[in-house]
């Protein structure tokens, strides 16, 4: 519960140095406003075209009982729309970031300034440390898509599955904005994607307590826009702990 109320801490102070930030809070949501704009627009598109998709993935419905045919594509057009709407709420993060990468990166060093922590990195020069982004951005997206698949395949278990679903996409959503937030300062240092997994499951709990809030907050409109920039400077904060070198006990 120490490590876990540490990560909600991490968030917390996030959200103390961005509000008393405007510049750096104007800064950090107009990306976050640009991507909320790009999945809320996929999203309306998917639910508008939610019935031809539905009639064009079920042909062999065509012959069944009405009540049957529409029973089957109403529960499939709302399975869609619950896995494509989890996919934006974990992917919108990384979207954000690939977006806004300078900007936060710009955050994170002026948040890492104001608190003495350090700011070395690799040597690695601009292009370099962009494209290392890019590419653990689209990991990161590529992760997301393959968890919103296998919470889609849960959601289709009758009664449980629902629920469970619901639970288990606020842990995944969770975990994948604590992998994504602890990014700048791992790919500044020139660390690879997958030292982040290592370091977080050394603090499951830690990388829990900052992003199941930050999560669920996310899901709240307009309150994303201020939650993002907050999660960019926690998850330095995050990263940080995590990369401080274990003391033998």
């Amino acid at each position: 519960m120490s490590s876990f109320a540490t990560g909600i801490r991490a968030l917390g102070s996030g959200l103390g140095i961005i509000l008393r930030s405007p510049r750096l809070l104007l800064l950090g949501a107009i990306p976050a406003l640009i991507s909320s704009a790009l999945l809320l627009g996929t999203l309306g598109t998917l639910l508008y075209y939610s019935g031809d998709l539905t009639a064009w993935m079920t042909p062999f419905a065509d012959g069944w009982a009405e009540f049957a045919r529409t029973g089957l594509r109403i529960l499939l057009g709302v399975a869609l729309v619950g896995a494509a709407a989890v996919l934006g709420s974990i992917s919108f993060i990384a979207l954000t970031l690939l977006i806004g990468g300078p900007f936060y990166e710009h955050i994170a060093e002026k948040a890492e300034q104001q608190l003495g922590l350090d700011t070395s990195d690799d040597g690695a020069g601009f292009a370099r440390q962009l494209g290392r982004g890019v590419r653990d951005s689209i990991k990161l997206v590529l992760v997301a898509l393959a968890g919103a698949v296998v919470l889609l395949i849960i959601g289709f278990i009758p009664v449980a599955g629902p629920i469970a679903g619901a639970v288990l996409g606020a842990l995944f959503g969770a975990w994948v904005i604590g992998l994504e937030m602890v990014g700048l300062v791992f790919q500044r240092r020139g660390l690879p994607f997958g030292e982040r997994h290592r370091r977080l499951r050394e603090h499951k709990a830690m990388a829990l307590g900052f992003g199941l809030p930050a999560y669920l907050l996310c899901l709240v409109p307009v309150l994303q826009l201020i939650v993002i920039p907050a999660a960019v400077v926690g998850g330095t904060l995050l990263a940080h702990r995590v990369l401080e070198p274990v003391t033998p006990g």
